[in-house]
């Protein structure tokens, strides 16, 4: 890991935020270079960074961006994508064909999911069983 990574894994670690004289000093390298990596990180935009003070030296209080993701996959069932989402049609959700479908889709998914877990429990209970039975050999 190289320290530009591990100076952004120190200031994401701190969610209240990090001075960057701490940093320099747990990365244990000289100001100057901590700057050169903080503009870095100020650069590809991972990072914000505020005038603060610490023990009444002036620094820089430096905090990770929140990362945006966005959330369309709570819209999806399956592949099919909520039917209601821009839907300008006067309709009763009780009596939507559309709606049913993509509900449909979601039971599926979901049990689809349980089965999913269901198989991992089993292989994992499996292993356990395994290693157990080789301990007991020993």
């Amino acid at each position: 890991m190289d320290l530009e990574e591990e100076a952004y894994n120190i200031i994401k670690r701190h969610k209240e935020g990090v001075f960057q004289n701490v940093i320099w000093k747990e990365l244990n390298i000289d100001s100057r270079k901590c700057s050169r990596i903080i503009k870095k990180l100020l650069d590809k935009d991972l990072i914000i960074r505020e005038v603060g003070v610490s023990n009444g030296a002036r620094t820089y209080l430096l905090k990770a961006k929140e990362e945006v993701k966005e959330k369309y996959d709570l819209l999806l069932a399956g592949e099919l994508f909520s039917s209601c989402t821009g839907c300008t049609g006067d309709c009763q959700p009780e009596y939507c064909g559309r709606l049913s479908e993509w509900i449909g889709n979601l039971v599926q998914e979901d049990k689809k999911s349980e089965e999913t877990d269901e198989i991992k429990a089993d292989v994992e209970d499996e292993d356990e069983a395994e290693e157990d039975e080789a301990e007991e050999e020993m």
